[in-house]
């Protein structure tokens, strides 16, 4: 289990909606808006957690 880093969701890499890489390191995202945000702005959420979990879109 990892954690979308957008939302702070719990994903399960190989159920994932979408994954990302981004300075060696992939990232898994619970949904499609979730890696476009991402993919947007990595480096505004890579490397963090979010403190609670729950779909922010």
């Amino acid at each position: 289990m990892t954690q979308d880093p957008v939302c702070g969701m719990d994903v399960q890499p190989e159920q994932a909606a979408g994954q990302s890489e981004f300075q060696g390191k992939t990232y898994y995202f619970c949904c499609d808006a979730c890696k476009a945000k991402f993919d947007r702005e990595p480096e505004k959420f890579a490397g963090t957690e979010q403190a609670t979990a729950g779909h922010r879109s």
